[in-house]
């Protein structure tokens, strides 16, 4: 199966957090997307890796994405090393997106950025026909996406593009709150973090509204380039 789209995060709720409103818009456009994880969060505070996985699976049924995969790596420990690479060239390979959206380029937590170099990394050296890798015993055909695109996180960073996606807001809340263990529960007792606050959820709407406020939509979602972004139609451009 070819993927129009390939979202990775290092942890699962990473791309529910920071682009599934645009997952959900292309999907609705009739795309193909899925999502790669790439730890199972087992050092998050709360919660367990083992329910951080149960959680995701609940979100990927929310979104409508056509895969979701995790390949393990060690959550804090992991990496940018050929062994780490080459697990997600193997599923840049097999799935052959043709857009990747990967981790905020630096953030708080430091497995963001690392995993951003480690993801960029990974979908150039893909492209490499001598790197040679196998998936269930068959030899893999070289693949580079055309573009990486890194979503925005917990730190403002300023975007060089926006997505509006006013109509699809409420389900993407409704795909983090697939996370319960990480989020507020008044009725917890487990530690509190910087995201299971009681206002966490209006922060997260707050900066799709600082977003959307700029080409005049409600909400939007915010990413950086590692390139120039062409375009085909100036008068498209909000």
């Amino acid at each position: 199966m070819k993927l129009d789209i390939l979202a990775i995060g290092v942890h699962p709720d990473d791309v529910e957090l920071s682009c599934s409103g645009t997952i959900l818009k292309h999907i609705a456009q009739g795309k193909k997307v899925g999502i790669l994880d790439l730890t199972i969060g087992e050092l998050g505070s709360r919660g367990s890796g083992e329910l951080r996985l149960i959680e995701a699976a609940k979100a990927a049924k929310v979104l409508g994405v056509s895969v979701r995969d995790n390949i393990g790596l060690a959550d804090g420990f992991f990496r940018n090393t050929k062994e780490s690479q080459l697990e997600i060239i193997k599923i840049i390979r097999k799935y052959q997106p043709k857009v990747v959206l990967a981790n905020a380029i630096n953030d708080r937590h430091p497995d963001h950025g690392r995993a951003a170099k480690l993801i960029s990394e990974a979908c150039f050296y893909s492209g490499l026909v001598k790197i040679e890798t196998e998936l269930n015993g068959k030899k893999q055909e070289k693949w580079r996406p055309t573009a990486v695109y890194h979503y925005i996180q917990d730190r403002y960073i300023e975007p060089d593009f926006v997505i509006d996606v006013t109509d699809f807001v409420a389900k993407k809340i409704e795909s983090i709150q697939c996370f319960g263990s990480q989020f507020y529960n008044p009725d917890s007792d487990e530690p509190q973090t910087p995201i299971s606050g009681e206002y966490f959820m209006e922060f997260i709407g707050a900066r799709m509204m600082q977003f959307g406020r700029e080409i005049g939509v409600k909400y939007a979602e915010g990413f950086t380039a590692e390139r120039y972004v062409g375009v085909d139609d100036i008068l498209s451009l909000r």
